[in-house]
């Protein structure tokens, strides 16, 4: 049985991105990246939906340095896609995602992990599909510039603490098992 992982990269404030911001809002270090490198190493499944698949598939066109990610099993969830799929290694799944997901986690032995695809990884968390929630924060808040608020429409969430690791002196790792609760703890509706 595998396991199925969200992925996030944030900032303080909780956003996926910021207008006119770089990549890693700039603040990716030598100690993060390799890192980064190990942990997308083959050997596990990514899980994306469409609008991460275009983005990312265009970067591998066009980036030498995404062998690696090319190399990695992706499942992508779509309505709107059609194959065959030009990044090499891609399988489409037209149907519900969290039924698929389910039934990749009972016959697959390989690891599943999410890339970005914020509203694929809020459906599989209400569902409770999901058995660890990761994410790095940046120290930045972009109040004013920053896009796509990651946590906005979740269910209400405890997430307990299983791993924590701080990279170049400021970006730190979150790793929880995520509990969905039906309601605030102590609530007697």
């Amino acid at each position: 049985m595998s396991e199925v992982m969200v992925d996030f990269i944030i900032s303080l404030d909780g956003y996926a991105a910021a207008e006119g911001w770089p990549g890693f809002w700039g603040m990716e270090g030598p100690e993060y990246l390799a890192w980064l490198a190990e942990d997308h190493e083959p050997g596990h499944t990514i899980l994306m939906g469409a609008t991460t698949y275009r983005l990312m598939s265009g970067f591998a066109a066009d980036d030498p340095g995404t062998a690696s990610l090319t190399a990695t099993p992706k499942v992508v969830f779509s309505s709107t896609l059609t194959e065959p799929l030009p990044w090499a290694n891609t399988e489409l799944i037209a149907g519900d995602a969290v039924d698929a997901v389910r039934t990749m986690k009972q016959r697959d032995s390989r690891p599943l992990r999410t890339l970005g695809s914020l509203s694929l990884c809020r459906t599989l968390l209400r569902a409770g599909v999901v058995d660890r929630f990761r994410v790095v924060v940046f120290p930045v808040i972009t109040g004013v510039t920053g896009r796509e608020r990651i946590f906005d429409g979740y269910p209400d969430i405890a997430l307990d603490l299983v791993e924590s690791r701080t990279f170049d002196g400021r970006l730190q790792l979150l790793d929880y098992v995520p509990r969905v609760l039906d309601g605030p703890p102590g609530d007697q509706r």
